[in-house]
């Protein structure tokens, strides 16, 4: 099994200006065969491949020296990457999905940079205070955890803020497994409450940008009297990237928590399978529904069941979960968010609008196993 560990690392000067020249490296043989290949096909009709770019990257260092500079590695993943884009692109049109676009170039502007090396013949190390990396050497780095496995590739990266981290991914590690418990959870996302599970839990939403929204409002309003592309203007910028990355860890912190707890305590996770995407066009919810991060935590569910061996199943999104009572009558007046509580006509019995979704969503998940299982 793979699995990544990310460190930050604190270059010295001489190593931070060589990440750079490797982010620019990177950017431009991307734009570079990103546009050749467009060309090509355009005027030629001819389609080029990564090998062709391959082979043909060895001309243009000849050409442009600066090219020998950074690791040569990171530029073969560089157009590793292009390719992965273009397959991406058509396979998603084959399926009929519009979420992929075409592979578009990457600005120069944008603050966030990256570039991927590999590990051949021990090039990268993690030490207890450093870690090896081609072109740069030993660079200071905060390891925090013991790494397992063997080193496939590492990615150097840079976040608004200015921060430099490493992610290194390791193969052949072996995931301890979690004890069974017999139990099964489901679990209705929300706004009020974060999730709320069929015992009657509720993880509480912490609302991590609404806590900060007058200091983020704050730096923003100091940015915008700064005139664009100017010294005030950059390190008011980084003010304002540094405030965004805080919200983004804390929520990101709480979140590991709650799935990391579910995973350890229920053999079997069901939730409903949410069109977040589709869910962010209505204003009123959209700011509320991005902080949430249902997409995360269905991520994260998703992949630590796999880690440790649990059963993940989702539920269609269609599925009235909010609606039904045990008895089988389904309450159509409860699509309004605003109804909290109801009573089921029939039986009698008194609902909690979300416990009774996530009930509903159990309900639904071992079903569709029993069919699974059955066929």
């Amino acid at each position: 099994m793979e699995k990544a560990y990310k460190f930050r690392i604190y270059p010295t000067y001489a190593q931070e200006v060589m990440i750079r020249k490797t982010f620019g490296c990177v950017r431009y043989v991307y734009n570079y065969y990103l546009n050749k290949r467009r060309t090509e096909y355009l005027e030629n009709g001819a389609a080029i491949g990564y090998k062709q770019c391959s082979a043909d990257l060895t001309r243009l260092k000849k050409e442009l020296l600066w090219l020998r500079e950074p690791d040569s590695i990171a530029l073969q993943a560089s157009l590793e990457n292009l390719q992965t884009a273009y397959d991406n692109y058509f396979k998603a049109r084959e399926r009929g999905d519009k979420s992929w676009g075409f592979p578009v170039f990457k600005k120069k502007s944008n603050n966030r940079h990256s570039y991927t090396t590999k590990n051949q013949n021990g090039t990268v190390e993690v030490l207890d205070k450093h870690i090896k990396l081609p072109k740069l050497g030993l660079v200071p780095c905060r390891v925090s955890k013991r790494l397992e496995g063997r080193i496939l590739n590492v990615t150097v990266s840079q976040t608004p803020g200015g921060k430099y981290y490493v992610s290194v991914c390791c193969t052949e590690v072996k995931i301890p497994q979690y004890i069974k418990t017999g139990n099964a959870i489901g679990i209705d996302l929300g706004l009020n409450a974060i999730a709320v599970t069929s015992d009657g839990y509720e993880y509480p939403n912490h609302k991590h940008l609404n806590k900060s929204s007058k200091k983020l409002a704050r730096e923003q309003k100091k940015l915008s009297r700064k005139t664009i592309g100017g010294g005030n203007y950059t390190k008011q910028r980084i003010k304002v990237a540094k405030v965004h990355e805080r919200i983004a860890a804390e929520r990101n912190d709480s979140i590991h928590k709650m799935t990391s707890e579910l995973v350890k305590n229920y053999d079997m996770i069901v939730m409903e399978d949410l069109a977040v995407t589709n869910m962010m066009k209505n204003r009123r919810l959209s700011k509320a529904i991005a902080d949430a991060s249902w997409g995360e935590i269905k991520r994260q569910l998703e992949y630590k069941s796999v880690w440790h061996g649990r059963a993940f199943l989702q539920v269609d999104r269609f599925y009235p979960s909010s609606q039904l009572c045990g008895c089988g009558y389904k309450n159509a007046d409860v699509k309004d968010l605003k109804i909290r509580f109801w009573v089921c006509i029939k039986c009698g019995m008194e609902h909690d609008r979300d416990v009774n979704a996530s009930r509903n969503i159990l309900r639904e998940g071992l079903r569709l196993l029993a069919l699974k299982q059955v066929s």
